[in-house]
């Protein structure tokens, strides 16, 4: 096969690759500029629940390992089955840009960090790492909240996974996981617990949209067909 040929074949074959690429590489300018722009002036977020939620440190594990997590699912998705990648890439790149668009027109962010770490250990020291590139800022609602559910989610509607000897169990490690990360986000105060009750709403809002798009057009058309026959 012929060089020509051999560049075609791939670029046939993983194409679908490219929109991720793009959209990564705009939402990640986005939101450095958010970073260095929304760093004064915004809107605090606090709801009284805040104050009960204790400082835990050992939660910069799980909060660390979104990264990795939701790279993971779209990366198995790419390239296992094509229709799944577009889906949660779907889910995605909707609440990102809505994160995006909120943080630029309504700036906002918290004062929930402690002013002196409470403890000095290995997880205390990675949160001071995180925070000295990760402002307090440009918080609502938490990507990492929607992000996660959006993986799980992917993950949970997989049927390539459903098929595999080793679904059940990663699907479990999957919901564990993503629960241990929403946690995480408020208990190393990145965020108020409105950001996260806010993003799964939105996680559940887009479920619905993504996921459940053809039991809600049966469930519309049903209605329809219930007036018609009543009229």
């Amino acid at each position: 096969m012929k060089k020509k040929e051999k560049i075609k074949n791939f670029y046939e074959k993983y194409r679908h690759g490219i929109p991720l690429l793009i959209y990564l590489a705009v939402y990640l300018v986005w939101f450095a500029w958010l970073e260095k722009t929304n760093v004064k002036n915004y809107q605090v977020i606090h709801v009284s629940m805040d104050d009960y939620i204790p400082f835990c440190e050992v939660f910069i594990i799980p909060y660390l390992l979104w990264f990795g997590y939701v790279a993971a699912v779209v990366v198995y998705l790419f390239f296992k089955n094509k229709q799944d990648y577009y889906k949660v890439c779907c889910f995605l790149f909707t609440g990102m840009t809505l994160f995006l668009v909120i943080s630029t027109l309504w700036p906002n962010g918290h004062d929930l960090r402690p002013a002196v770490m409470p403890r000095d250990n290995c997880f205390t020291w990675l949160i001071s790492l995180l925070w000295q590139t990760d402002t307090p800022t440009n918080l609502w609602p938490s990507i990492h909240v929607f992000n996660s559910m959006g993986a799980h989610f992917a993950v949970m509607r997989s049927g390539d996974l459903a098929q595999s000897r080793h679904g059940k169990p990663l699907r479990i490690a999957s919901g564990i996981l993503s629960v241990s990360i929403i946690l995480s986000t408020v208990f190393i105060k990145q965020h108020s617990l409105f950001d996260v009750v806010t993003g799964i709403l939105l996680g559940t809002i887009m479920y619905a949209c993504v996921y459940r798009r053809e039991w809600l057009l049966a469930f519309r058309t049903a209605n329809k067909n219930r007036e018609k026959a009543a009229s």
